[in-house]
């Protein structure tokens, strides 16, 4: 796995033969919670409104929150912290962080060792304040006597920021591991935000809006696992443009240990459907799944598209290929028939315009996010590649950004970064993990997104976050920074700065 290191960010147009794989079509201050207003773009490219989720202080400007799970809080190692920095007009600022752990004031509950507190993170205005709100998971929470039983913690907005808490859901069995993973979207088209994270042999769903004490619309919602499905990753967005958001998942459903498909559940007037659908290649067999999955807009159209990362490497006998040399994420346009396996495309780092080369065990597409670099009104995707070496150095990680186009994603003109990039701070090193976390945000506004970059890895797993700016022409390394626990005070052993950003 010696990749060849990526130097200064360059935009990629490689014609050598592509590893794209295309499955034919088959036959047959604006308030936090309001919709963002979008106009076309030079190319016409008109991408569906999409409601304001990350801005906790109000003030117009998207903000930045990012976990450390394995982090020691007043001498409690693995309790956890999150953390935020806020957007402005020069982008995100570190000089307005802000730490929270489950021993900061108005947070419920207290920090116990192993609670990994920021297990997941979601972000979105909970109670229509205009606001929004931080939703933080505790998977390994322990509740009473039950262990692992995991807890959802929600963190208010407010016009000066993050600040107090309510608890929202805590486990009732033994590995519940409520928390886990959480989505957030509003399933019910009611205009209220709803959560799902799942639990023990069930999926939880908490109807919005919330009360400031933690209370739902309703009871919390079980809706029960009959099929031993292993949840890898939940994403929620209205793939079929009906304006409810449904819920995809990439889940493990088979003895065999790269067994991976695609779910998708509706929603509707009554909420997240019961029942779920398969996304199908065209010749009926399953759309390939992995471990990551996020939704976002694309191709410019009304309707919400899966990117999935799948980094186990494995075997399809029904294709008789191998799969995921390296990794693989899968592009699947969503239609006003939901998810279309059969228009799915597949890259890799053989692909055309992909830096590097598929390389046993790089872990392309650890992590992943949709958001526009380049302001063009197409969705570019952020993809880490934390298991990457860099030269001789083993599992350094690196970061690739796909710029989307009105057929989806393309790897023509692909950026990518790593710590011995020119101009970004840093250098590469055995374990580092770069990338392991992604993020596009607009954090000023310009219409085009920064790179937000986690290595839960740096320091012997202290973790540390990257921030790359945009100009007209993209994303670059020029001007890019770096900040960790010097800069927010807080205890970098084990901690995993960086594993992941909100959603």
């Amino acid at each position: 796995m010696a990749s060849r290191a990526l130097g200064t960010a360059v935009v990629l147009a490689i014609t050598v033969a592509t590893a794209v794989t295309t499955f034919p079509t088959a036959q047959a201050s604006t308030p936090a919670h309001a919709t963002t207003s979008v106009s076309a773009s030079a190319n016409g490219a008109v991408p569906a409104p999409t409601p304001r989720r990350d801005d906790f202080n109000g003030d117009g400007y998207p903000d930045l929150a990012f976990t450390a799970p394995g982090a020691t809080v007043d001498g409690r190692t693995k309790a956890g912290y999150v953390g935020v920095v806020y957007g402005s007009k020069n982008g995100l600022q570190t000089s307005t962080k802000q730490v929270f752990t489950q021993d900061s004031p108005g947070i419920p509950d207290a920090a116990e060792s192993g609670d990994a507190f920021g297990s997941s993170m979601v972000s979105a205005d909970l109670d229509k304040d205009g606001y929004s709100d931080l939703v933080v998971g505790a998977g390994n929470e322990k509740i009473g006597t039950f262990k692992e039983a995991g807890s959802l913690t929600v963190i208010w907005g407010g016009e000066k920021g993050l600040s107090g808490g309510a608890t929202l859901l805590t486990g009732d069995q033994e590995y519940d591991g409520v928390g886990s993973q959480t989505a957030v979207g509003d399933f019910d088209g009611d205009g209220a935000m709803d959560i799902v994270t799942l639990g023990l042999g069930n999926i939880r769903v908490l109807s919005g809006p919330f009360k400031r004490d933690g209370s739902a619309a309703a009871p919390a919602r079980k809706i029960p696992d009959m099929d031993d499905l292993r949840y890898m990753g939940i994403a929620a967005g209205d793939f079929n443009g009906d304006g409810r958001d449904d819920l995809a998942a990439v889940v493990h459903d088979g003895d065999e240990y790269d067994a991976r498909r695609i779910l998708i559940r509706n929603g509707g007037a009554t909420g997240l459907a019961e029942d779920y659908t398969t996304v199908n290649r065209p010749n009926g067999y399953r759309l390939q799944g992995g471990e990551t999955i996020t939704a976002g807009h694309i191709n410019g159209d009304k309707y919400a598209d899966l990117v999935v990362g799948r980094t186990v490497e494995g075997y399809d006998s029904d294709l008789d290929y191998p799969l995921a040399l390296g990794g693989m994420i899968t592009y699947v346009p969503g239609s006003a028939t939901g998810p279309r396996g059969d228009r799915a495309k597949v890259f890799n780092q053989d692909s055309a315009g992909v830096p590097g080369a598929a390389e046993v065990h790089d872990g392309f597409g650890a992590s992943l996010s949709i958001g526009d670099m380049n302001g063009d009104g197409y969705g570019d995707i952020a993809v880490g590649v934390a298991q990457e070496d860099i030269g001789t150095k083993k599992d350094a990680g690196s970061v690739l950004v796909l710029p989307g186009t009105a057929s989806g994603p393309t790897g023509t003109g692909t950026v990518g970064f790593n710590q011995d990039t020119a101009d970004v701070p840093g250098a590469a090193e055995a374990g580092d993990l770069f990338g392991g976390a992604a993020k596009l945000v607009d954090a000023n506004r310009d219409g085009r997104s920064e790179l937000a970059v986690g290595a839960p890895g740096e320091n012997s797993d202290a973790g540390s976050l990257w921030v790359f700016p945009t100009t007209a022409a993209g994303l670059t390394a020029k001007g890019s920074f770096t900040f960790g626990h010097g800069t927010l005070g807080t205890v970098g052993t084990s901690a995993t700065l960086g594993s992941s950003f909100n959603r």
